[in-house]
């Protein structure tokens, strides 16, 4: 720790290496195109490792490479969150895209490295005094925000660089198997999403004389309210656009809100959670315990006689979502479905065998990918306990080396 010096992050900046994101009539969902350039959102930079490369919107190559080439954000940059919430901060991967742009709400860093690695920085910014300075720094007009100026002037320790290298190993095992499991749940999904497509439940236009989709599914059950005083709680951002799992929720008095419990599909019904594919899985509970949700899910409930993950991938079945959106009604920017709307919708019966092996193998992988998501929450309370010690020197990293190996 004698070798570790305190720096400014603009010291350690290579040359223009500090960015803001575009004015706001620079990029907006008008400019949104299906292929291209990702733009780099809060959305990205929330996750547990460091970076969630699954939830972009794009850009042309042509908007990209002109009007927005000074908010380019390159492999091996650091983004920050510059206003919404604070503290984020994600590392831009190296695949599978040459270059990103950030987003109004985001700011880079491109590190000089013979100064520092940027890896070891992201590590700086995940310690949770680092968070709490910038919170506290935070301009408070309007929404809480910082600006360039204030990411320039923080400072951070830093050692020499075999030493940072030899932190960044540590931490990234972990954040390397984290990944490789999240990698492995989301090709199971994939895999059964096939499957479920072979069931020709859903058809791709509604047919005259089909079976209501209430057969299959049922549609906000009632339930009593929670026992306890104070209940799990889910809000609209712990559910994915594109995967089951739900990996935050937090824990409040049930006053009000959605109730659901294990077996339950929790689905966005309000613009623009549900076009964007906000979905989840409940399966993290007791399974005797009640939970309670945003007012703004729809909770979908396979019938007892239908494998329980059915109401999931019907959630995702891209026709079902398009029936909801068009059943979408209210003002401009606060469209909702309703759960009684949602439900008129007609299904094709399925092979009464098929069906049953579909839930099969629905319930083998998603027992498996449980088991991956509790082990990628002990790793990642295992790093973050990890990462204040070691990157303050108070660890050293032979010592790291061996816990991590037993874990991993």
């Amino acid at each position: 720790m004698s070798a570790w010096k305190r720096v400014t992050v603009s010291s350690i900046a290579a040359e223009k290496g500090l960015a803001g994101g575009p004015f706001g009539s620079s990029l907006g969902s008008k400019d949104y195109v299906d292929h291209g350039v990702p733009v780099i959102r809060g959305i990205n930079l929330g996750s547990r490792g460091k970076f969630n490369d699954r939830e972009f919107v794009f850009v042309t190559s042509e908007k990209a490479n002109g009007e927005l080439a000074r908010n380019l954000a390159l492999p091996g940059d650091v983004v920050f969150t510059q206003r919404g919430t604070l503290g984020q901060v994600g590392i831009v991967p190296r695949i599978p895209f040459d270059k990103y742009v950030i987003s109004q709400s985001q700011m880079r860093l491109r590190v000089c490295p013979e100064k520092a690695l940027a890896d070891f920085i992201y590590y700086q910014f995940r310690l949770p005094e680092m968070i709490a300075t910038i919170k506290s720094r935070a301009i408070a007009t309007g929404v809480p925000h910082i600006n360039l100026r204030i990411l320039a002037s923080l400072e951070v320790a830093l050692p020499p660089i075999d030493a940072q290298k030899a932190i960044i190993e540590v931490l990234g095992a972990l954040d390397d198997k984290i990944e490789t499991n999240e990698g492995i749940a989301t090709t199971n999904e994939a895999l059964l999403a096939c499957q479920f497509e072979q069931l020709k439940m859903v058809p791709d236009e509604q047919p005259i004389h089909g079976v209501p989709i209430t057969e299959f599914v049922e549609f906000n059950p009632r339930m009593p309210a929670p026992s306890n005083p104070e209940a799990i709680y889910v809000d609209m951002a712990a559910l994915s656009t594109d995967r089951a799992a739900i990996t935050s929720w937090a824990y409040r008095e049930p006053k009000s809100g959605t109730k659901f419990m294990n077996g339950d599909t929790l689905l966005a019904r309000i613009t623009p959670c549900l076009e964007n594919g906000k979905t989840g899985y409940v399966d993290f509970m007791s399974d005797d315990e009640i939970g309670v949700g945003s007012t703004e899910f729809i909770v979908m409930r396979a019938r007892p006689n239908i494998p329980k993950h059915v109401s999931y991938f019907l959630a995702r079945n891209r026709n079902f979502r398009e029936h909801a959106i068009r059943n979408m009604v209210g003002s401009s920017g606060r469209q909702r479905v309703s759960a009684a709307d949602a439900a008129i919708f007609l299904l094709n019966r399925p092979n009464d065998y098929k069906l049953t092996a579909f839930g099969e193998a629905a319930a083998t992988a998603f027992g498996y990918m449980q088991s991956l998501e509790r082990e990628n929450r002990t790793l990642a309370a295992l790093r973050d306990t990890l990462l204040p010690e070691l990157v303050s020197g108070r660890l050293r990293v032979r010592d790291a080396e061996r816990i991590v190996e037993d874990a991993v």
